[in-house]
């Protein structure tokens, strides 16, 4: 169950405002933008600087996987980069459990790092000379954790990712997948609140991948743990993600679940992005249903008692089913015992075309 959206208590990761701008003149470009609001393009011009993140603000809640997605040089790597200050932030506040990460010496840093923020990246850099194990037990035998004990607790990390068997072998004997796998086994042995995924299934077979993507979902969850995942491929965010935040040149276009982005996209950027995006087991009866109130004034004639009945989460392929069983040509959408609003035959087409049954012609 995903932690409540704006709770403070269940926050983990806050980023306000935060921006970031290489160059040599990066001072005269912050402060350019400020004063002028200067695009990106202005401020490579003007400066010979480059934006990298733009005004970025975000939450991350406890128990939550937010992915950022975006193409190639929209900022999302640089951003999760900034989220645990491999890079330092040209402007903003990014705040880990409540303490602003910029205000912290280097030791209390790599605390931080080491205890609440794991890391997988694409390229997973596993050391070659080394076992399973021993690369998995790394990070705590840079804490330094006596060998018996990593090694107790890398096992266990190996055992949750399904690689107890390959413990004594050598990155170079492992798939790519399997790799990625020591990598997570890796970042979970340090049993951190949050890990910080930059693409690592991105170079991954397409089957291999869809089978990572759902382990790692279903271990994120079962572990409890926060996660933030980078990647390019708008069906990934949908597949993995609890909320998804869209980002172009920089800048954060768009925040939401992936219901909220199919259907109600900011702007064209995002529109086109999820222009092919199937609905069938994304859109629910809430979007695409018609107030109870509504129904009734316009089809006062239609008794609603005797219609099939589902609920608000059922989505399009569940309401296509019961639609297809019903002698009538709408469902009633039931929440704690009382029907709140029905999904008419014409409403459900508009979900699975993308458009959501909000217009006031119901029959």
């Amino acid at each position: 169950m995903t932690a409540t959206i704006n709770d403070p208590n269940n926050v983990l990761i806050d980023c306000q405002g935060v921006w970031k701008i290489f160059g040599a003149r990066t001072a005269y470009a912050v402060k350019a933008v400020l004063e002028k609001g200067l695009s990106k393009k202005q401020v490579l011009q003007d400066f010979d600087c480059v934006v990298g993140v733009s005004n970025a603000s975000l939450q991350v809640n406890r128990g939550e996987i937010f992915c950022i997605m975006g193409l190639s040089g929209s900022g999302k790597s640089t951003l999760v980069r900034l989220l645990n200050r491999l890079i330092e932030p040209s402007l903003g506040r990014i705040a880990i459990k409540g303490k602003e990460i910029s205000k912290l010496n280097a030791a209390e840093l790599r605390d931080m790092r080491a205890r609440n923020i794991g890391m997988v990246f694409q390229s997973v850099a596993l050391l070659p000379y080394r076992t399973v194990l021993e690369n998995a037990a790394f990070g705590l035998e840079v804490r330094g954790v006596a060998r018996d004990e990593r090694n107790k607790i890398a096992r266990a990390a190996l055992e949750k990712v399904g690689l107890t068997d390959w413990a004594s072998r050598y990155p170079s004997e492992l798939s790519g997948g399997m790799q990625q796998r020591v990598g997570l086994a890796r970042a979970l042995a340090a049993d951190p609140e949050i890990i910080l995924m930059d693409e690592p299934f991105s170079a991954l077979d397409p089957l291999i991948r869809r089978q990572l993507q759902d382990e790692f979902r279903q271990l994120t969850k079962s572990l409890g743990k926060s996660a933030v995942f980078i990647t390019h491929d708008l069906e990934e965010a949908i597949r993995i993600g609890d909320r998804i935040a869209i980002m172009k040149d920089g800048v954060i276009v768009q925040v939401g679940t992936a219901e909220e982005i199919v259907t109600k996209p900011a702007d064209d950027y995002v529109a086109d992005f999820v222009a092919g995006i199937s609905r069938i087991h994304l859109v629910k009866a809430h979007s695409v249903m018609h107030s109870l109130a509504e129904y009734k004034s316009l089809q006062p004639q239609h008794d609603v008692d005797g219609l099939l009945k589902t609920s608000p989460e059922a989505d399009i392929g569940e309401l296509i089913d019961l639609t297809m069983k019903s002698d009538r040509d709408a469902l009633a959408v039931v929440e704690n015992g009382s029907i709140v609003g029905v999904v008419t035959t014409r409403g459900l087409l508009r979900g699975v075309a993308g458009s959501p049954a909000q217009q006031p012609v119901i029959a």
